[in-house]
């Protein structure tokens, strides 16, 4: 029986599935937690553990004796979309209430819903992307600079830097640990390197249930529309925020800053833990999953379109499309 792969036939279906699955049945048995105490009930309600371990995993795969120009457009990519969503954050803030809207078409939206969605890219599928297209050895080899947005320690700096929330220290570095130990392990020694890389993809699903525990079905249908239309927004606005930065300042073709247009499936994650550190955002918490993950599913099936046609279109412009021009 092939789970896998009919799971990944839905764009984001290895998040989004398990999240889903998630919502279901803590609607229908809401104290299961409780219920299977032991070891699945801790498990249902662990999330923060098992983005520990993610977050490990990603930082072992950080090299930082890479090229400077593999670190510049890593880090061009790192801080575009960062500064990007700070910017948006802080405007939506001057106008939008601290609980977000609770009614009407724009219901569930709220600066901790958009900050989320616009914060991190999807760091598979940028991957997957690049490594599609040919000569594009130094936008895979990238990824790992910028995979560290997708952690709540820019969303934190952000909120705190605007005014918005309050973190006290020890909780901005408690979100900062798990990457700089993968980071200095994976760099002493390859092996272990090896050993705990593959972890990311496989740790997926394990968060994405347990976030989706914490949510509702109604909230995840009621937050849709907002959800499709931030998705879409940020496709557009950060594709091509981060497609001017690539070419120039890295002075590279662009083509990256479209493939980097997504929502990754780890900021699902971190609506929950901000509201963890800040109980100020627990009343948005829940919306706001809803509408990082629908980001996510919408941005997985947008992206590639847009990368793709931008690609095919320079293509014909250039003749060849390189990674500088």
């Amino acid at each position: 029986m092939e789970i896998k792969k009919n799971i990944e036939k839905i764009p984001g279906g290895m998040m989004v599935v398990p999240l889903v699955l998630g919502a279901i049945i803590h609607s229908i048995w809401p104290k299961a937690d409780v219920l299977l105490t032991g070891v699945t009930g801790s498990y249902m309600v662990g999330t923060s553990v098992i983005l520990f371990i993610f977050f490990f995993a990603v930082g072992t795969n950080i090299n930082l004796k890479s090229s400077g120009k593999i670190a510049a457009k890593g880090l061009n990519l790192l801080f575009g979309k960062v500064i990007l969503a700070a910017i948006i954050a802080i405007v939506m803030n001057m106008f939008l209430p601290k609980e977000g809207i609770t009614t009407g078409v724009f219901s569930g939206l709220s600066v901790l819903a958009v900050l989320a969605s616009f914060n991190a890219s999807n760091g598979g599928l940028y991957v997957a992307l690049m490594t599609t297209i040919p000569d594009r050895e130094v936008d895979v080899a990238a990824y790992p600079f910028f995979s560290i947005q997708s952690g709540p320690f820019f969303t934190m700096v952000t909120l705190g830097l605007a005014g918005i929330g309050a973190f006290p220290w020890p909780a901005l570095v408690s979100t900062l640990v798990p990457f700089v130990l993968g980071m200095v392990i994976g760099g002493l020694d390859p092996e272990m390197k090896k050993m705990f890389s593959p972890l990311q993809g496989a740790l997926v699903p394990f968060f994405a249930f347990t976030i989706g525990y914490s949510l509702s079905l109604e909230m995840i249908l009621k937050s849709g529309l907002m959800g499709i239309l931030i998705g879409v927004l940020v496709v557009f606005v950060s594709g091509y925020v981060l497609y001017l930065l690539d070419k120039y300042l890295v002075r590279s073709d662009g083509l990256a800053g479209w493939a980097a247009s997504s929502t990754a499936g780890a900021a699902v994650s971190v609506p929950i833990v901000i509201a963890q550190m800040d109980p100020n955002f627990k009343s948005t918490a829940e919306s706001a999953t809803a509408i990082v993950a629908t980001s996510v599913l919408v941005t997985a099936i947008l992206t590639p379109i847009v990368t793709m046609w931008f690609y095919k279109r320079m293509n014909k412009k250039n003749g060849t499309v390189t990674q500088t021009k």
